[in-house]
């Protein structure tokens, strides 16, 4: 008999009918595509993210989650984004 977690972990092909894997495809490219637009119109989640990613590999604090904590609620950050903001679309 298999477990509980056996079975989540155990793919079952059969589970879904070929239209549903068809809706399934559709709802993944159409969800990409909404993340991607939200992004590309979102600049500021690059440099949030690129800003984080930056520093912990700088820093390489020990605690993460403290730092991503301190990171995020820096009460300078706001300020930051919208500089580097400014910066990017003189740049362009």
């Amino acid at each position: 008999m298999a477990t509980l977690q056996g079975c989540l972990l155990e793919s079952d092909p059969g589970a879904l009918s070929p239209a549903q894997v068809q809706q399934l495809r559709d709802f993944k490219i159409q969800t990409r595509i909404a993340n991607e637009k939200y992004l590309r119109t979102h600049k500021e989640v690059e440099l949030l993210l690129s800003g984080f990613f930056r520093e912990m590999f700088l820093k390489r604090p020990d605690n993460i989650q403290e730092f991503a904590a301190d990171y995020f609620t820096d009460p300078r950050l706001p300020n930051k984004i919208h500089m580097q903001l400014i910066k990017e679309k003189k740049a362009a």
